[in-house]
């Protein structure tokens, strides 16, 4: 049985994953394709930013939100002053950081889906009258779903686990900004916490699994239409 702390934490990184994906999937699906479709000036500087949370240790990831978004931070005084949201020591700041984190692993596997498909299956739906609209949303966009998938899987693993760039920009206050990695941690840091720690361990090893495994699905679903 789980404690309340525990479920809290459970809810909380819930709660953070699913809004880090909210943000990042738009993104990452004009990123994806971007990259796997256009060529353009600076593509080369575009893929090594895009793809720079991968490399970066994540406490610098969440140093530099802390300074573009925190309080002192140019984007994050306009968006305190001007619409009243305060990202920083939040548990949205908690979602923001994971879906930085979580955006290299979202965009990978979709750009790859979107090379995967068949372009001459999209110059044949052009030549038939559909809009190119039409054609990224009922052709392109459908065959390329696996991939998305792939990639959503992913990226809520990561943002479900991320601690480096969260305890960094959101802290680590309970109720607020405290997820599932950070209450491990905190658990670690006490004389009795090891059993907790344990079960918060477990629960995350389990959503982590499933989350890979579905990625992994995705991506013989798409191995298998390519040589379909």
């Amino acid at each position: 049985m789980l404690s309340a702390e525990a479920l809290s934490a459970l809810a909380l990184s819930l709660k953070v994953a699913v809004l880090a994906m909210v943000i990042a999937l738009p993104l990452a699906l004009f990123a994806g394709y971007a990259l796997a479709r256009w060529r353009f000036p600076g593509k080369g500087l575009v893929t090594v930013l895009v793809y720079l949370p991968l490399v970066l240790p994540p406490v610098v990831t969440g140093y530099l939100l802390l300074i573009v978004f925190g309080p002192n931070g140019a984007i994050g005084r306009w968006l305190e002053q001007g619409l009243g949201l305060v990202l920083a020591f939040r548990w949205t700041g908690a979602a923001l950081a994971a879906g930085v984190m979580a955006f290299p692993l979202l965009v990978r596997p979709i750009a790859l889906a979107f090379a995967a498909v068949d372009k001459r299956l999209e110059d044949a739906a052009g030549t038939l009258g559909a809009k190119p609209a039409t054609v990224f949303f009922t052709l392109t966009l459908p065959l390329a779903a696996p991939g998305i998938f792939a990639g959503v899987a992913l990226g809520f693993a990561k943002a479900l686990g991320e601690f480096g760039a969260t305890i960094t920009f959101a802290a680590n206050i309970p109720g607020e900004t405290r997820t599932l990695a950070l209450a491990v941690h905190t658990a670690l840091q006490r004389p009795d916490g090891d059993m907790l720690a344990l079960g918060l361990s477990l629960i995350a090893l389990s959503v982590g699994a499933l989350a890979v495994g579905l990625s992994e699905f995705a991506a013989a679903r798409i191995r298998g239409d390519r040589h379909a």
